[in-house]
């Protein structure tokens, strides 16, 4: 799941992007609300942290552009923010937003509200099985006949994204953008590695990851695909 975090507060945007990190999201962080702006009209994102008050342009300005350029599903949106009064949240609401949680808060309160959110939208189902693995999307944890996989970050993210379109094959470039934050030193051919090490470790799992020349990857049922 790629998230985009939008916070002028440099330590607790930090904070909040390592922590998501160690829990398996990609987050970008942007610190305007410009800035904000144009990465929505050219990125593809599973869910926005919006703070309200940001520099070069609004929060709610930031939420409604959002939404009038907006033409199928809605990305989900959680205002993450200072402003207690409740003429903002109404307003906040008004506009689109899905959820609001004020400062301060506490992370396991935030990423509960993520995992909700990201449920409500189709983006999130508490448990995926194929073959003899297990995904639970809560947890964020992988069993293979009741062995925990051990699956570094990025290595959840691919399995994640695969798992989510699991018969459908994903376009390297596409799972390189669910799996790299644009700060990221890397470059797309990154994704073999990942596609490499997760083949490994799913081996005996009845779950096969193939390469499909000119589409990209596609998980499967070992022997249907």
């Amino acid at each position: 799941m790629r998230l985009l975090l939008v916070e002028d507060h440099t330590e607790l945007a930090e904070w909040v992007r390592r922590t998501l990190c160690q829990a398996g999201y990609v987050v970008d962080v942007l610190e305007r609300g410009d800035h904000a702006d144009l990465a929505l009209r050219t990125q593809s994102y599973d869910l926005v942290i919006l703070d309200l008050s940001l520099p070069g342009m609004d929060g709610l300005d930031v939420l409604r552009r959002l939404r009038e350029r907006q033409q199928g599903p809605p990305t989900p949106v959680l205002v993450l923010t200072a402003r207690g009064a409740t003429e903002d949240r109404v307003c906040g609401l008004n506009l689109g937003a899905d959820d609001y949680l004020a400062k301060p808060f506490d992370f396991a309160e935030l990423e509960a509200r993520i995992k909700a959110l990201l449920r409500r939208s189709g983006n999130l189902v508490p448990m995926v099985r194929i073959g003899r693995l297990k995904f639970d999307t809560t947890a964020r944890l992988a069993w293979v006949d009741g062995r925990t996989l051990a699956l570094t970050p990025r290595e959840l993210a691919v399995l994640e994204v695969l798992l989510s379109r699991s018969g459908r094959p994903v376009a390297r470039e596409a799972l390189f953008e669910k799996v790299f934050d644009f700060d990221a030193d890397a470059r797309v051919e990154a994704i073999e590695i990942y596609i490499s090490r997760l083949r490994k470790k799913l081996e005996g799992s009845g779950v096969a990851i193939s390469t499909l020349r000119g589409l990209g990857y596609l998980l499967t049922e070992a022997g249907k695909d």
